[in-house]
């Protein structure tokens, strides 16, 4: 890979990686726009530790709080306790999925009309959810049952084009959370997710003995991370502004967009 291409798919990831628009849907289209070759696996790596480590600073106190009452004999809050256990749990579905599954979808989805659907029907579910569910409960009020509910929404995600927190945040929303707690469940359950992936991807570097340009490597890591934090950050503040409308018009300009380029 070029150092331009480094660059602009790194942002392109981080950016899209936790937005409701999809990056598969990106990271596509501009392949086929620039006529760039597929990312490979090492910047796939990077790009999944950037984006996990983005997620692990913004949330950095959640996550303490979550995690610390496990390891000491303080029981903490007892809400932030079980928000842990929820995530925990909500995980599984779409690991344990993508786990059996990564091949075939690879394989036999990954294409640019199974992506460019798969951006307009999920972006019409996300206006569907937005727009015709209650929107009172918070973060604070998540069970286990509506934890798991969006934890097997989110194995959806597997199909390109879909996008992992669009799918999660519209579950979310349909579930009758405000949008803002919608979205900081998703972004907290993509954690364990994102460092499955990445896992997954590193003992696939090492089964496969791939060589790795470091340089570039750390370059991916760093600039998807700086992007994923400001996303994170930027989404969460516009969220109160403008809500998920915009974010679905632009799906269903994008996925036309794909359909043109696909025929």
């Amino acid at each position: 890979m070029t150092l331009i291409q480094i660059v602009v798919l790194s942002l392109v990831q981080g950016l899209t990686e936790f937005l409701p628009v999809s990056s598969s849907a990106h990271l596509i289209l501009g392949s086929k726009v620039l006529n760039w070759p597929d990312q490979g696996l090492v910047f796939d790596v990077a790009t999944h530790l950037g984006t996990l480590l983005a997620a692990l600073v913004y949330f950095r106190q959640d996550i303490s709080n979550m995690v610390r009452p496990w390891f000491s004999g303080d029981k903490g809050d007892e809400g932030s306790r079980k928000l842990g256990l929820i995530l925990l749990v909500a995980s599984f579905p779409a690991v344990v999925t993508g786990w059996l599954l990564y091949d075939w979808i690879e394989s036999a989805l990954r294409n640019i009309r199974v992506i460019a659907f798969s951006t307009i029907g999920f972006g019409l579910l996300l206006w569907w959810a937005d727009a015709r569910f209650a929107r009172s409960k918070l973060l604070r009020d998540m069970s286990m049952r509506s934890g798991i509910m969006i934890g097997l929404a989110q194995m959806l995600a597997l199909v390109p084009g879909t996008s992992r927190s669009g799918i999660t945040i519209s579950m979310g929303r349909a579930l009758g959370f405000s949008a803002d707690s919608a979205a900081r469940f998703s972004f907290l359950l993509s954690i364990p997710v994102i460092a499955a992936a990445g896992g997954y991807g590193v003992m696939r570097m090492l089964l496969h003995d791939t060589p790795i340009d470091w340089f570039q490597f750390g370059l991916a890591v760093a600039l998807s991370a700086l992007a994923g934090w400001f996303c994170i950050a930027a989404f969460l503040a516009l969220l109160q502004r403008v809500g998920l409308l915009p974010f679905v018009i632009y799906r269903l300009t994008l996925g036309v967009a794909l359909l043109v380029v696909a025929f």
